[in-house]
């Protein structure tokens, strides 16, 4: 395996790893609004700025893989 199989791996781990991080974001967010909803727009505040977090680390993921 050459090292560019390998970083279109890292990159796809990275890609996979943020798919999950904001699907779990996402659904706990629901949850939240279901339980309490009058406090749903800070919880989606709150949701957004953590996916947007998720996708930045990811981000940095895939960047470094394909570097290497």
């Amino acid at each position: 395996m050459t090292i560019t199989g390998i970083a279109a791996i890292g990159a796809g781990l990275a890609a996979i790893g943020a798919g999950m991080g904001i699907g779990r974001i996402g659904g706990s967010a629901m949850d939240a609004m279901a339980r309490q909803p009058e406090i749903q727009g800070k919880i989606q505040t709150s949701a957004l700025i953590l996916a947007a977090f998720v996708e930045a680390v990811a981000l940095f993921g895939v960047v470094a893989a394909l570097i290497v």
